[in-house]
């Protein structure tokens, strides 16, 4: 298992749209992908109703897992999908 802390930036949090793109990023890659808020909920990062459900708002930390064979090349990439988008 591979994890990683990000502190959300965007002003609005992880709404619809970055929500879709993040869902649709993560649907790309060969690990399976969980967020969690820090000190509360997780859902799986493929499934757009239950990681809007977890209400991520500007400033909330989120530790993201991936599990899989891929998961170090898939870390970097979705680390990277968070610094441009959320």
């Amino acid at each position: 298992m591979k994890e990683f802390t990000y502190t959300i930036t965007d002003p609005v949090g992880i709404h619809a749209r970055p929500a879709g793109l993040l869902v649709k990023a993560i649907k790309t890659l060969d690990s399976t992908v969980t967020i969690e808020k820090e000190g509360g909920q997780s859902a799986s990062g493929s499934k757009l109703m239950a990681l809007m459900s977890l209400g991520i708002k500007q400033g909330d930390r989120v530790i993201v897992r991936l599990e899989g064979d891929s998961e170090e090349t898939d870390a970097a990439a979705l680390e990277q999908f968070f610094h441009q988008h959320l």
